[in-house]
């Protein structure tokens, strides 16, 4: 849940390629750092993380499409909308670091891998990165027949159960709605109803992206790829050792204590911190970054 506390933040809108708006939340001073939220997740959900990296950084945290003051998805949607969504929030703000969560850090990652990307530093947590269909697609009839039917409690369970962790993927969708029901504050159960309809399309892009990381071979910016050691999410594993292997610059760290959740929950102070050593330092405090040729720097 966003936190209560947090400093209001300063709001902008950028306008997108095609013309869409894009709001951005901005608070604190010195470097520009971008954060893009992940799927069922809005600006709000990371505020802890953005005032924790305020005081040296200004965050810019984006509002994706489909959510708050930004326009909808639209027909054309893909990644290539939001990465044309971050190139506007970029050229508006003039940050260069990003830092990108789930399907956030998929954007973030073929955002850099393009051509003439210019970025100082990317940092990903458990990015979307599916290989080998580990981020599993057979849930989405079930999810787009219970969304037409007004059943958003059955979809949000659907999800739950293919993508989740262990113990999840052995309820019966069901159980798995009756424990959401119970167990999920009304509050946010209707903040994530109206992100359900996105979520179809944005996890429909992790399986159109689906075993492709050679892509990011072309990063040219150094970037580090976090993990929480308590996620037991099967993808992240392999997402985590195929970056490793074909990113030119890479770090790979994983966070004791933390879940899938970390960037936006109770902790994300801790990942503040890892985040502002490695934009400002490159990191030097933690294991040195292994580059393509195998040596370290």
């Amino acid at each position: 849940m966003p936190d209560t506390r947090y400093t209001e933040p300063d709001h902008h809108r950028f306008v997108s390629a095609d013309g869409t708006p894009i709001e951005v939340r901005s608070l604190g001073q010195g470097p520009g750092v971008v954060v893009v939220p992940g799927a069922l997740s809005t600006a709000d959900d990371y505020a802890r993380l953005a005032r924790a990296l305020s005081d040296r950084f200004t965050v810019h945290t984006i509002q994706r499409r489909g959510r708050g003051g930004s326009g909808p998805q639209g027909d054309r949607y893909g990644i290539e909308r939001e990465c044309e969504d971050l190139d506007a929030v970029v050229a508006g703000t003039g940050a260069r670091h990003l830092f990108g969560h789930s399907y956030g850090g998929l954007i973030v990652l073929r955002a850099a891998a393009r051509p003439g990307s210019r970025y100082a530093r990317v940092a990903v947590y458990e990015p979307g990165i599916s290989v080998e269909g580990l981020i599993p697609m057979h849930w989405i009839p079930r999810y787009r027949s219970a969304l037409a039917g007004n059943r958003p409690s059955e979809a949000l369970a659907a999800l739950s159960v293919a993508t989740g962790p262990a113990h999840a993927r052995r309820l019966p969708v069901r159980m798995m709605r009756l424990l959401l029901l119970t167990l999920m504050p009304p509050g946010r159960r209707r903040a994530m109803t109206p992100l359900l309809e996105p979520a179809l399309q944005e996890h429909e892009q992790i399986a159109r992206f689906d075993n492709c990381t050679c892509d990011y071979r072309t990063i040219t910016a150094p970037t580090l790829v976090l993990s929480g050691g308590r996620s037991r999410l099967p993808y992240v594993p392999a997402a985590v050792a195929a970056l490793q292997s074909a990113l030119p610059e890479v770090r790979a760290l994983e966070m004791p204590g933390l879940d899938h959740f970390g960037p936006n929950g109770a902790k994300a102070a801790r990942i503040a911190d890892v985040l502002t050593d490695f934009f400002l330092t490159g990191g030097n405090g933690s294991p040195p970054l292994r580059t393509s040729s195998g040596q370290d720097r």
